[in-house]
């Protein structure tokens, strides 16, 4: 029976991807507001009912898989040892999501170039944001002790430093040889304070 349950659960996981990667794909081709829950279900070869017993929406479906990244980094954090340095657990997370994230950078950008140009699905965004912020908040609690402002200040820092990092590498402007270098550098910066580096 759990085995049954457990193929299930597999089986319904793959839709709620299949359906975001369609849905997400549809957008960057046509836009979002000429992509349609019919459109979604087509695509990834499901009826619209199927669709909507996922996402009630199709910005919901588009941002699908920033929500379970998310979550799944989460769980990585959760994972780290205990004695290890939180900015040290951080990034080796981020660190992991690239070397082993099925998204190129190029189709990332893109994606996210598009979430900021809607207004629908920015304003989606932001409920996940609010949704998800106090979870990893209370991650960052678990594994530093601390309460209060350090939790959501070390989220918006650190995620401050990995966007300028994967900003400056999409850019070209950088002699690094792949992204993970300029993500170390920038924890060094962290670590250091930001202070002005000498050379």
């Amino acid at each position: 029976m759990g085995e049954e349950l457990g193929l299930r659960d597999r089986k319904k996981a793959a839709t709620r991807i299949a359906l975001s990667e369609a849905a997400a794909r549809l957008a960057m081709e046509r836009g979002i507001e000429l992509v349609t829950a019919d459109m979604i279900a087509s695509d990834a070869g499901v009826s619209v009912r199927t669709f909507h017993n996922y996402f009630s929406c199709k910005e919901e479906a588009v941002l699908h898989h920033l929500e379970a990244e998310v979550l799944e980094w989460a769980g990585w954090l959760r994972e780290r040892p205990v004695d290890e340095p939180i900015l040290d657990s951080l990034e080796w997370i981020v660190v992991r999501a690239l070397v082993t994230g099925d998204h190129e950078l190029e189709k990332m950008q893109a994606l996210a170039d598009l979430i900021d140009s809607s207004p629908t699905l920015l304003a989606k965004k932001m409920e996940m944001h609010v949704r998800l912020t106090p979870m990893l908040d209370e991650v960052i609690a678990e594994r530093t002790g601390a309460t209060g402002l350090y939790p959501s200040l070390l989220q918006t820092v650190v995620g401050a430093a990995v966007k300028a990092s994967l900003d400056l590498w999409m850019s070209g402007r950088s002699s690094a040889d792949k992204p993970e270098q300029l993500v170390h550098e920038a924890f060094d910066h962290l670590r250091s304070g930001l202070a002005v580096p000498t050379s």
